[in-house]
C-alpha cells in the first residue's frame, strides 16, 4: 500500500513536471498564447521619436506619434542613482536571476497568496515587467491575467538571453509611460523636472521610479502628497539595499517635491515654425499636379524644383532603411542635426517678440480706434471689406465643417453672425469671451505678423528661423511659406546687374522723372518720394543709399527687364509668376524672407549664392550616419561686382535709409543693408549683411489691406529694421558665438570703388517708404 502511494506520488510529480515542461515548450514555440517573433524580441521597442538637435547640441524638440513621444536614452546616460532606485524598489535580486526570480515568486505565492500579506512584495522581476509592457494586452479579469503570467516568464527568459542587464534596465526606462505624454525616462525627466536624465538628483530619480508602481495613482501633478510618500518608500528601499546611507535617507526625506512641470507640446518651445517646416520638408512626397489645388501651381512648381535639387526635401520618401521600408520620422528614432544655433534662435524670437508685440502691436491697436473698417484700411469700401471677410470665412474650419455636414449657405451665414462663447488668443494668455465667429475673424486679423531668417553666407547654414510669433494660433509660416511684395529690397539685385555690365558705384545717372515705354508701347512714369538733388547727375551709390526710384527705373530701362528677371532666378528667386516688366525694379513681386536672405548671401560671398542648409546629418537609432548634407552654391555675379555691392550697401547704413542702426541702436560694426516698404505700408522689410551673417525680416498684416496708415510706424525702417538691430546687439553681446563688431568684410586691400566720391548727402530716413511707390505700372 505504501509502495503504491509512493509510486503514485512520484508519478503525479513526474506528470506535473513533464506537463509543466510541455506547457512552457508550447508557450515558447507559440502553440499556447502569443509568442512574439524573434525579430520583435531582438528589437522590442520599434517606436522612438525623432530628435531635432541644434548645432550647439541642444534638443529643439521631437517628432512622434501622438502618444509615443519616446526618445531613446542609452544606459551610459542614466544616472547611477536612478538605476539603483529602480533595482532596489522593483527587483532587488535583478542581477542574480535570469528573468524569473523563483525565490521572490515563491515568497509572493506563500505570503501574498496563502497568508494574505499584501505588503509582502510581488514576484515580478524588472524583465517580466518589461515583457508585460511590451507584449501583453490589458487583462480583462484575474483569470486572464493568470494565464498571461507564464507567457511573460518565457518572454522574460528570452529577453535575458538577447540582452545584457544594463540593456534591459535601459529598455524598461525607455518604454515606461510616465503620463502627460511623457513616454520614456528622457521625456519624463524633461516633463516633470525640466532636466536631462543624467541631471536628475537622488530625490527626483526616486520620484520617477516611485511612479513605476502605478503612474496614475502616484501622479506627482495630481497627487503630490501621495507621490511624496511613495518617493520616500523608494528611498527606504535604497537604504535597505545599501545604496544610500542613513544620513542621505534622512536628508532626502525632508526635500520637497519641487516639480518644474510642463507637458511636451509640439506647438510650444523653441523654433516651433522651423521644426514644423522641417517635418513637412523631410516627409514630403514626390509632387504630383493632381495633389495640388487648381490655384496651387506655384507651390507645385517650387516643390518639383526642391524634389530634384534638394536632397533634404522628401528625404524620408527618397531613402529606405535596411529592411526596404521608407524612413518615418515619427517612429524611427532618428537624430536630425540641424544648423540652427539655439542661442541665436532664441535671440531672433526674442527680438521679434520684443519689437512687434512690445512696440508695434500696441501702436497698431491704437490706430484701429480711428478706422471705420478696422482692422482693414479706411480706403476700402464696405463691399470690399465684406468680400475679403467672406473669403476668410470660406477658408475657416467652421465653414468647411458646416459645408461637409450639409448646411445651407443661409444657415452658415446665420451661424457666423450669431454670438457664441469662445476662447480667444491674447499675448497675455487666452481669454474667454462672447462674440460672433465673424467678429473673431476680424479680431484675429488685428495681429501683426512677422518672418525672420538668418544665415551664414559662407556655407548656407541657417542659424535662426522665425516664421511667426505664436505657432499654436498662427501656423502660417512667414519665413519660407508666405510670399509678400519686397519693395526696395529688390534694388540691390538690379544695381548688381549694372555692376556686371561695367558700371561702378560712382557711375552717374540722371536724377529726374522720366516716362519709359514697354516693347508694346505702353507708357510708365515712376514716382519718387523725394526731390532731393532733382535734375542733377548723381552716383549710383547715392541712388541706392537714397532708395531713389528714378535711378532704378533708369537702370532697368538700360539693361532690360528680361535680363533682370533672369538674374533674379540666379539669385534663387523661384517664383514663376515674376513678370519681366519695367516696374519689376521697384519690387512688386512676391518673394519669401528665406529666398531674399539666401540671395543677399551672394554679396558677402564674393558673388556666390548659398542656398539655405537646414540639416548637416541624420543619424539612425543605432548611431549610424544615414545622411549627410553639403552646402549648395551657385555663382550669380563676379567677385568684383559683389565687392562693389558691399560698398553701396554699407552706404545705406552709414548715411542712408538704414542709418538708425547707428544713431538709435548704437551698432558700430561694419554692416550693409536695405530697407523696403511697399505701397500703403503693406509690407515692411529690412535686409542686413554682416561679414559673417546675413539676415532678413518682414513685418506686416495678415492681408495686404491691413497696415499702418502712418509712415512713422509703417515703413521698413520702423517695422523691420529694429528686429535686426535687437538681434545683432544680442549676438554681439555673446562672444562665444564667434561674431564681433570688429569683424571686417573680406574686401581686397586698398579696395576703393568710388575713388574720391564722397558727396553722399544723408537721406531723411523717415521718408524711405515713399520711394517704393510704383506709379502707373504697365501690365
Amino acid at each position: 500500500m505504501r509502495k503504491r502511494f509512493v509510486i503514485t506520488l512520484w508519478s503525479a510529480l513526474t506528470f506535473i513536471v513533464l506537463s509543466t515542461a510541455a506547457c512552457f515548450w508550447a508557450i515558447s514555440n507559440g502553440y499556447i498564447g502569443y509568442m512574439p517573433p524573434i525579430e520583435d524580441l531582438q528589437n522590442p521597442i520599434s517606436r522612438y521619436a525623432t530628435q531635432v538637435i541644434s548645432c550647439d547640441n541642444k534638443l529643439l524638440g521631437t517628432w512622434s506619434m501622438s502618444r509615443e513621444n519616446r526618445v531613446m536614452v542609452n544606459y551610459s546616460d542614466l544616472p547611477e542613482t536612478l538605476v539603483n532606485a529602480l533595482v532596489a524598489t522593483e527587483d532587488a535580486r535583478f542581477y542574480e536571476h535570469s528573468g524569473v526570480d523563483f525565490y521572490a515568486l515563491g515568497r509572493a505565492i506563500i505570503k501574498r497568496g496563502l497568508l494574505g500579506q499584501k505588503n509582502a512584495g510581488g514576484g515580478s522581476t524588472i524583465t517580466q515587467q518589461l515583457a508585460k509592457q511590451l507584449f501583453s494586452d490589458v487583462a480583462k479579469n484575474s483569470m486572464e491575467r493568470a494565464f498571461q503570467k507564464p507567457i511573460e516568464w518565457v518572454i522574460a527568459v528570452k529577453l535575458e538571453r538577447y540582452y545584457t542587464k544594463d540593456e534591459i534596465i535601459a529598455m524598461y526606462l525607455n518604454y515606461f509611460d510616465f503620463l502627460h505624454n511623457a513616454v520614456g525616462i528622457k521625456t519624463a525627466a524633461n516633463t516633470y523636472f525640466s532636466k536631462e536624465p543624467s541631471e536628475l538628483t537622488l530625490t527626483e530619480a526616486a520620484t520617477l521610479v516611485g511612479m513605476c508602481k502605478n503612474p496614475s495613482y502616484f501622479n506627482p501633478r495630481r497627487y503630490p502628497e501621495r507621490c511624496l510618500e511613495r518617493r520616500n518608500v523608494v528611498l527606504g528601499q535604497m537604504l535597505k539595499e545599501n545604496y544610500i546611507t542613513e544620513e542621505e535617507f534622512d536628508s532626502c526625506c525632508q526635500v520637497p517635491l519641487s516639480l518644474r512641470f510642463h507637458v511636451a507640446d509640439h506647438n510650444a518651445g523653441s523654433a516651433t515654425y522651423f521644426r514644423d517646416f522641417l517635418r513637412r520638408y523631410m516627409m514630403a512626397k514626390k509632387p504630383q499636379r493632381d495633389n495640388y489645388p487648381e490655384w496651387g501651381y506655384v507651390n507645385f512648381y517650387l516643390d518639383s524644383l526642391a524634389w530634384e535639387q534638394d536632397p533634404l526635401f522628401g528625404w524620408c520618401n527618397k531613402n529606405k532603411k535596411r529592411d526596404g521600408s521608407y524612413y518615418n520620422i515619427y517612429t524611427d528614432g532618428l537624430k536630425v542635426y540641424t544648423t540652427i544655433d539655439s542661442r541665436m534662435q532664441q535671440y531672433a524670437e526674442d527680438a521679434c517678440y520684443q519689437h512687434v508685440v512690445g512696440y508695434l502691436q500696441p501702436a497698431f491697436n491704437q490706430s484701429l480706434k480711428y478706422k471705420r473698417n478696422a482692422p482693414y484700411s479706411s480706403s476700402l469700401s464696405e463691399e470690399e471689406v465684406q468680400r475679403i471677410l467672406q473669403r476668410n470665412v470660406r477658408q475657416s474650419e467652421r465653414y468647411r465643417a458646416m459645408k461637409a455636414a450639409g448646411a445651407s449657405q443661409k444657415e452658415i451665414d446665420q451661424a457666423f453672425n450669431t454670438k457664441t462663447e469662445m476662447t480667444v488668443f491674447t499675448y497675455r494668455g487666452e481669454k474667454d469671451t462672447i462674440m460672433t465667429p465673424m467678429d473673431s475673424i476680424r479680431y484675429y486679423k488685428t495681429f501683426l505678423r512677422t518672418g525672420f531668417f538668418s544665415m551664414d553666407p559662407k556655407n548656407g547654414y541657417v542659424k535662426a528661423y522665425v516664421g511667426g510669433l505664436n505657432f499654436q494660433h498662427f501656423t502660417y509660416d512667414m519665413a519660407t511659406e508666405g510670399r509678400r511684395q519686397v519693395g526696395s529690397t529688390i534694388k540691390p539685385f538690379l544695381y548688381s546687374l549694372a555692376m556686371e555690365n561695367g558700371m561702378t558705384p560712382c557711375t552717374e545717372a540722371p536724377n529726374e522723372q522720366r516716362t519709359y515705354y514697354t516693347d508694346a508701347g505702353q507708357a510708365w512714369t515712376p514716382r519718387n518720394g523725394s526731390r532731393s538733388r532733382y535734375g542733377e547727375m548723381v552716383s549710383l551709390k547715392w541712388g541706392l543709399q537714397q532708395s531713389n526710384n528714378w535711378i532704378s527705373a533708369y537702370l532697368i530701362d538700360r539693361w532690360g527687364p528680361r535680363n533682370f528677371a533672369d538674374l533674379l532666378k540666379r539669385y534663387g528667386i523661384r517664383n514663376p509668376e515674376i513678370v519681366p516688366s519695367l516696374a519689376l525694379c521697384l519690387g512688386p513681386c512676391e518673394i519669401t524672407v528665406a529666398e531674399m536672405v539666401s540671395a543677399y548671401t551672394a554679396f558677402v560671398n564674393h558673388g556666390v549664392r548659398s542656398a539655405p542648409l537646414y540639416v548637416t546629418r541624420i543619424v539612425d537609432s543605432e548611431g549610424n550616419v544615414v545622411a549627410e548634407f553639403k552646402p549648395r552654391m551657385n555663382e550669380v555675379i563676379s567677385g568684383e561686382s559683389a565687392d562693389k555691392m558691399i560698398d553701396m550697401l554699407r552706404a545705406v547704413i552709414d548715411g542712408g535709409t538704414g542709418g538708425r542702426l547707428r544713431f538709435r541702436y548704437n551698432i558700430t560694426a561694419p554692416l550693409g543693408g536695405k530697407t523696403g516698404t511697399t505701397n500703403s505700408n503693406s509690407d515692411g522689410w529690412f535686409m542686413g549683411i554682416a561679414p559673417k551673417l546675413v539676415s532678413g525680416c518682414w513685418v506686416g498684416g495678415d492681408d495686404r489691406d491691413i497696415h499702418f496708415d502712418s509712415m512713422t510706424y509703417g515703413q521698413g525702417a520702423s517695422m523691420a529694421l529694429p528686429i535686426f538691430a535687437i538681434y545683432m546687439n544680442k549676438i554681439y553681446a555673446t562672444p562665444e558665438l564667434g561674431y564681433t563688431q570688429q569683424d571686417q568684410f573680406d574686401l581686397p586691400i586698398g579696395f576703393n570703388p568710388c575713388g574720391s566720391e564722397d558727396d553722399m548727402t544723408p537721406v531723411d530716413e523717415e521718408q524711405e517708404g515713399h520711394n517704393t511707390n510704383i506709379g502707373d505700372m504697365p501690365q
